[in-house]
């Protein structure tokens, strides 16, 4: 959740850069205004706690002085004020709800070195590796899934059988290959990161510090008796590993790497016809997470990038690496590069 300071005292810069986003004018305009009213409102909330506390210091004053006629006249008065303040504290409570609410949904702000634009079309493309277009001409070419359902390593059929649309099944060397890669991204990337296995299922609170709730609720799974999210990735357990706790510079960075399950409903149309292993319900992943100062962010980003390209390289993949416009980064992101393999 942005900083609330920023829609009033850096207002026209905030504004700017949440555009970039494709948040419309019209929704920051609500949220400066509901941060004002806010702000105001706590004014008259607090104005009118100091007059309590100020008469009521005044009518043990007039008591000590004797003065008992006027000590009950103002005293008389405080109890109006007492229930005034009750109905403004309620009064405020909405107030606040609807900031925070407002706020949730307003996503994080783009890096300004983002490329400008608002779709895919104005991704930049930062290098090309391993890829050679004479390799590729006058070939012909298929993709994973009939690759995997000839290999008899991939079968969809049977994952639809099982659980539906969008879930696959690995068999024999699909499933020895699966594990093999796990193991893989975790070993290579094992001296500079702490290896953690986290819990699969968090709080909400856990799911809306990294932005996914209330915005994407509608695309992550729930169990409702005992009021858990299933993680979409493992972004979510390790961003929130150190949540309420206050780290010293001199602890950081904090470098970490998971392998989880991950799982997404993927609500609507889209993906639901897509094949293979692209847009699933759940899916395996190994993610690298790294908690830093704003000053080292940039460094520690570049860093991330290069040790998410090793395995591609140890591995022989040609690939490209794309700077997202910041109309087409996610919404808790600030910076996206994508790192594209055929498939």
């Amino acid at each position: 959740m942005l900083d609330q300071n920023l829609f009033i005292n850096d207002y026209k810069e905030t504004k700017r850069r949440l555009m970039r986003k494709k948040v419309s004018v019209d929704q920051i305009e609500e949220i400066r205004k509901a941060v004002l009213d806010r702000k105001n409102f706590v004014g008259e909330v607090d104005g009118l706690r100091a007059e309590i506390n100020e008469k009521s210091k005044q009518v043990g004053i007039l008591f000590q002085q004797g003065k008992k006629d006027d000590a009950e006249d103002l005293k008389s008065s405080v109890p109006k004020l007492k229930k005034t303040l009750d109905i403004k504290l309620q009064e405020l409570k909405k107030i606040d709800d609807n900031r925070i609410q407002l706020l949730l949904r307003v996503p994080n702000l783009p890096d300004d070195d983002c490329p400008e634009g608002f779709s895919e079309d104005c991704n930049v493309v930062l290098k090309v590796a391993g890829y050679d277009k004479s390799d590729y001409e006058g070939k012909e070419f298929k993709p994973h899934w009939e690759i995997g359902e000839e290999l008899r390593i991939f079968d969809s059929e049977r994952a639809a059988k099982l659980s539906g649309a969008m879930f696959a099944l690995l068999r024999g060397d699909g499933a020895r290959l699966h594990r093999a890669l796990i193991q893989f991204a975790l070993s290579i990337n094992g001296e500079q990161n702490e290896e953690i296995l986290p819990p699969h299922f968090v709080r909400p609170d856990m799911m809306m510090g990294t932005g996914t709730l209330p915005k994407f609720e509608a695309d992550a799974y729930r169990f409702r008796d005992d009021d858990l999210w299933a993680i979409p990735t493992g972004e979510v357990p390790l961003t929130n590993l150190h949540a309420g706790e206050i780290l010293s510079i001199n602890e950081l960075p904090k470098r970490y790497m998971a392998y989880t399950v991950c799982f997404r409903r993927e609500a609507g149309s889209a993906g639901k016809d897509t094949r293979g292993m692209q847009r699933l319900h759940e899916f395996h992943k190994v993610e690298l997470v790294r908690l830093c100062t704003p000053e080292t962010m940039k460094d520690e980003f570049e860093l991330l990038v290069s040790d998410a390209e090793r395995p591609l390289k140890m591995l022989g993949l040609p690939y490209r690496v794309l700077a997202l416009c910041g109309g087409d980064i996610t919404f808790s992101s600030t910076r996206v590069h994508d790192l594209e393999v055929y498939s």
